[in-house]
């Protein structure tokens, strides 16, 4: 195992003086669930430091984005922070790091395919800046957002504009540059079996504008409807 992880620790550029970080950064809840005696409280997870890495990554990308581009607008700068702390971007960081085959799983979690689902390894690189940051301070933890996370921020004529991935974010944007009150997201039906629903999702925007999407989950209902909504608008300004 030891030298499973010093491959890890030499794609993220970071040697632990504590192990016990790095293997908890790597331990998902199902195989501490698995590993526990009968009576004994569960082996730590690393839930919590999924919860610490988030905020330090948050902090570590807007600090490096003003440092870099000081006179970008808020809301490319929240745009490119969304982007930059997303799980669709988190999940790509982890594919080129190798995460998955390093995390600890519990037979259910392995079986159904858990080292390669997205919101797994996103929580998993989280957990591996918070550990590295209790391992080695808030540099450390810098230099891998800097290396591992946000090193495509765009070259000395600005910063390149990401793909857009989070329209509900976007589309707050929009409600705030115009004066208007914040997004209102209704579900208003529901379809299929329960083991496999489909949510359909309707979200306004002031008085005169809403959208409907449906999708197999709440949280991709709402972006696609809010997507939806942002393109109406895009068209209504280019008609206007």
């Amino acid at each position: 195992m030891s030298a499973e992880w010093e491959a890890l620790e030499n794609a993220a550029g970071h040697s632990f003086r504590d192990r016990g970080l790095l293997c908890r950064a790597l331990t998902h809840k199902s195989y501490s669930h698995e590993q526990s005696a009968p009576g004994r409280p569960a082996a730590a997870d690393n839930e919590q430091l999924e919860f610490l890495g988030d905020s330090i990554l948050g902090f570590l990308v807007s600090e490096l984005l003003l440092q870099r581009y000081p006179a970008l607008s808020e809301g490319r700068l929240s745009r490119l922070t969304a982007h930059f702390v997303s799980a669709a971007h988190l999940h790509e960081v982890a594919k080129r790091l190798n995460v998955g085959s390093h995390l600890l799983l519990g037979h259910g979690e392995e079986l159904s395919g858990g080292r390669n689902k997205k919101g797994l390894l996103a929580d998993a690189v989280e957990a591996l800046l918070a550990a590295i940051y209790l391992d080695a301070g808030l540099e450390a933890a810098r230099q891998f957002v800097v290396g591992q996370v946000a090193g495509d921020l765009g070259t000395e004529h600005g910063a390149a504009e990401p793909p857009l991935t989070n329209f509900k974010s976007a589309l707050q944007e929009v409600a705030h540059a115009r004066r208007l009150p914040s997004p209102r997201y209704i579900i208003v039906g529901e379809t299929g079996p329960e083991h496999e629903k489909t949510f359909i999702m309707e979200v306004h925007l002031g008085r005169g504008w809403s959208a409907q999407a449906e999708a197999p989950t709440k949280k991709a209902a709402g972006q696609k409807a809010a997507q939806l909504l942002l393109e109406k608008l895009a068209s209504s300004s280019l008609e206007a």
